[in-house]
């Protein structure tokens, strides 16, 4: 241990004289190991920690399996009976989105909450007891009984500062009592948000009654999750499942479209949507970590050479080959010690930056360095040290003296650069070349995706989410009143010139799917029939909107709750069940076959509602008036800046009813650029890695002409003062650079088509092997290395022959 210290000692010493070398070294493995070991934060809270509930690798989701294999949410019969059949399942329970109105108190507004409803025992399979109060009970699962919730952690200290005594009083929930039953832990992991970015709050009991219309068999909008039995396999509940979904489809035929049941674990289904981009990141700043120890191992080796002599000196004075190897080992040590320690700086403001910036990904609010990441980090420094260390470590300890001594290799005479940094130098760019063709290609996906038609005007709409409750409000003609009222007061602001309600805005997050029954075209299984989003709308939504009508008409001030029934298809939907018949005067059933049939009056286009790379969907439109909801998206169309509009609006709303809420006011450019947050998160962060190993490449080699430059300046010198032109000297240094960045290239191309291939997923109108982006990334690269080596070869041809064989020969 005396001799590792002493060795230390010694390194640091050598590395104070060389100030520089030092610095780059430390800060190259600064931004590899502080990258590394964030991503690596990251993956672990949202991965690969389990999940805060007991045994949570029995808790799995169940889904319907549709006719094309696909997962569907199921309905309240199903859980039901599939609760009450199976024996493979300590618990099943179901959920459904809920989202309540918190009324204010005092100086407080009301608020919307993000909520659950959820069945009988949903706490118990969690495996979560209140930590103050009591769960719900079986009988507040009876309508009538129901008006009970359970509050988060967070809503009790934020909006009741914590007062234990809040619990068995009533709080105004969507203008209604509801009795607090309990407290959730501090702990409690809410992980079934049905929002981006928020967290649940509030529950309460589902309260399904089986006669409900809401509770029928092909109403799909329940999510159910279980908590298989102790000593009961993944598959054998699986099979289970399986075989109680034929039972099912062989006593209801008309009730599902193929038998089968998705038995998925819960951390599983959690993180599906960021679990390929998120080992990707991981993948990419593990390539910039070995590109930052490949460039210090370079250092190195050309520092190895410069102190070939030394090395001989102390060989011929008995030093050992294990000792010469051990110095070179402290020195790289102490330099990824450094860089470790600077790298968990980064780190904290790494994953700061992430918290802030990045869309909120399930569980990222758990990422923080604790002591798994501080263990992380100090592998990470000590295997890369010893990784770029070893390739010195071993060409020291091969150093024969009497050879070195004798040819006096320790004045600069070699002629070439060593074949192991050059190995290493293209090594970092063909690293390099990958991560940029992967950034690449997606900075070109996510161009082409916004310049992607969504199917209505981008520009000039403000959009503001109304929800009406309360006392005066349980009838339909007093909710349609409402929004009669608002239109008006909204309509009337100076610079307003369209105003329309929806009930679930295009690329907004909102999801209300419903079958299509067609008259004259009956299908053996109703539940086979089509799908649509479901839009309920005012005439004037479609016009501010911008969505065209392509046959027929739009949503008109007399389609009322009294009128013919009437409904507007898009041009998917009309293809889809009529092919090239007209549509218009034919009658749908839009939900169950038990609702009434609607004539179609009108064709319109087709919109992006999930995203802007989702495939194109069935849409149908119902107006307002005959098919009623209390909760609205209001958008206003303006010639300006729709901004400015907010607050105008606002209180243009507020002077109808101060007690409605509005929440979620954004124009529908931000609406958009929100659906487009996790893409541009992710290409922004690859993106981000593949500048960082460009730059570091470029420093490898500018290291490695620098160092070639220094070993040849003996060999310059002559060709100089025998009248070499300076020309002559800058194309003899910048032609050896180029033909090591070529061969990176050339290696780069097959690791940056794999990549390509990995990211095929997340890649829009833009092939995994795009010749283009390919080409692009290696002219970027060749740039970036003529540039990095141009300071250095420039050095070598103003070199002074004179001086420069004068210097040699001391």
């Amino acid at each position: 241990m005396s001799g590792v210290l002493q060795d230390l000692r010694q390194a640091a010493r050598r590395l104070s004289r060389s100030p520089g070398f030092a610095a780059v070294a430390v800060l190259t493995m600064a931004l590899g190991i502080g990258g590394t070991t964030a991503i690596y934060s990251v993956v672990r809270a949202v991965l690969l920690n389990p999940l805060g509930f007991p045994q949570p690798d029995r808790l799995v989701t169940l889904e319907e399996r549709e006719k094309d294999g696909s997962p569907s949410n199921t309905s309240f019969a199903t859980y039901v009976d599939w609760r009450a059949r199976s024996r493979s399942f300590e618990e099943i329970a179901a959920m459904a989105y809920w989202g309540p109105t918190l009324s204010g108190g005092g100086d407080r507004d009301a608020e919307r909450l993000e909520g659950l409803r959820v069945t009988d025992g949903f706490f118990r399979m969690l495996g979560v007891r209140p930590a103050l109060g009591r769960d719900f009970l079986t009988s507040e699962q009876r309508r009538g009984n129901h008006r009970v919730v359970l509050l988060g952690h967070g809503l009790w200290l934020r909006r009741f500062g914590g007062d234990p005594a809040i619990v068995g009083r009533s709080i105004a929930i969507s203008g209604a009592p509801s009795l607090v039953v309990g407290i959730l832990p501090a702990d409690f992991e809410s992980v079934f948000s049905p929002s981006a970015g928020r967290t649940t709050e509030i529950w309460a009991p589902l309260a399904y009654g089986a006669s409900e219309p809401w509770a029928c068999r092909d109403c799909r909008h329940l999510r159910a999750l279980g908590r298989i039995a102790p000593g009961v396999s993944r598959e054998s509940a699986r099979a289970e499942m399986d075989a109680i979904s034929r039972a099912l489809v062989r006593e209801y035929p008309r009730s599902y479209a193929a038998a089968g049941v998705l038995v998925t674990p819960l951390a599983e289904k959690l993180t599906a949507g960021s679990r390929s981009a998120l080992w990707t990141l991981g993948a990419a700043v593990g390539l910039v970590l070995l590109i930052g120890c490949a460039n210090v191992a370079t250092l190195l080796l050309s520092r190895a050479a410069e102190r070939r002599g030394e090395i001989a000196v102390r060989r011929a004075l008995g030093a050992s080959r294990g000792r010469l190897a051990r110095l070179v080992l402290a020195e790289a040590l102490a330099l990824s010690a450094a860089g470790g320690f600077l790298g968990l700086v980064a780190t904290s403001w790494l994953l700061s930056t992430l918290k802030n910036s990045a869309p909120q990904l399930t569980r990222l609010a758990a990422t923080r360095i604790d002591g798994s990441v501080l263990l992380f980090a100090l592998g990470a420094s000590l295997a890369t040290g010893l990784l770029f260390g070893a390739l010195p470590a071993l060409s020291f300890s091969r150093l024969e003296p009497a050879p070195a001594l004798r040819d006096g290799e320790g004045r600069g005479t070699s002629g070439r650069t060593p074949r192991m940094e050059r190995m290493l130098v293209a090594f970092d760019v063909a690293l390099a070349l990958a991560l940029l063709f992967g950034a690449g290609l997606l900075v070109k996906s996510t161009s082409r995706l916004m310049r992607n038609d969504p199917g209505f005007r981008r520009a000039g709409l403000l959009t503001m989410q109304v929800e009406v409750s309360g006392t005066g409000f349980e009838k339909d003609p007093a909710v349609l009143a409402f929004y009669d009222r608002v239109h008006s007061a909204v309509e009337r602001l100076p610079g307003v010139a369209s105003v329309g309600f929806v009930s679930q805005l295009p690329l907004g997050g909102d999801f209300d799917q419903c079958g299509i029954h067609a008259e004259g075209l009956p299908g053996a299984n109703p539940a086979e029939d089509p799908e649509a989003d479901r839009y309920a709308a005012t005439p004037g939504y479609l016009s501010t909107m911008g969505i065209p009508i392509v046959r027929g008409r739009g949503i008109l001030e007399t389609d009322r709750s009294d009128s013919l029934p009437v409904a507007l298809v898009n041009e998917t939907l009309a293809k889809r069940v009529w092919g090239r018949e007209d549509p218009l005067g034919k009658r749908i059933k839009v939900g169950g076959t038990e609702e009434p049939w609607r004539t179609v009056v009108g064709v319109v286009g087709d919109v992006r509602h999930a995203s802007l790379d989702a495939p194109r969907t069935s849409q149908v439109y119902l107006p307002h008036a005959q098919f009623v909801s209390s909760g609205m998206t209001l958008v206003l169309q303006t010639p300006g800046d729709p901004g400015a509009l907010a607050a105008a609006a606002r209180a243009a709303i507020r002077s109808v009813d101060p007690t409605q809420l509005v929440t979620s006011l954004a124009t529908m450019s931000r609406v958009i650029d929100t659906g487009m947050a996790t893409r541009r998160f992710f290409r922004n962060l690859l993106a981000a890695f593949a500048v960082m190993a460009l730059l570091l490449a470029a420093v490898g080699i500018f290291g490695v002409v620098a160092g070639h430059v220094g070993r040849r300046t003996r060999e310059i010198g002559i060709r100089l003062a025998l009248g070499a032109g300076r020309g002559t000297i800058l194309r003899m240094v910048s032609m050896e650079t180029i033909r090591l960045a070529v061969a990176g290239i050339a290696f780069g191309f097959p690791a940056g088509l794999l990549l390509g291939r990995w990211l095929r997923s997340q890649l829009f109108a833009v092939g995994a092997g795009d010749p283009g982006v390919l080409l692009a990334g290696a002219a970027t690269i060749l740039f970036v290395v003529t540039i990095a080596a141009l300071l250095p070869a420039r050095r070598a041809a103003r070199l002074d022959p004179v001086q420069a064989l004068r210097t040699e020969s001391t």
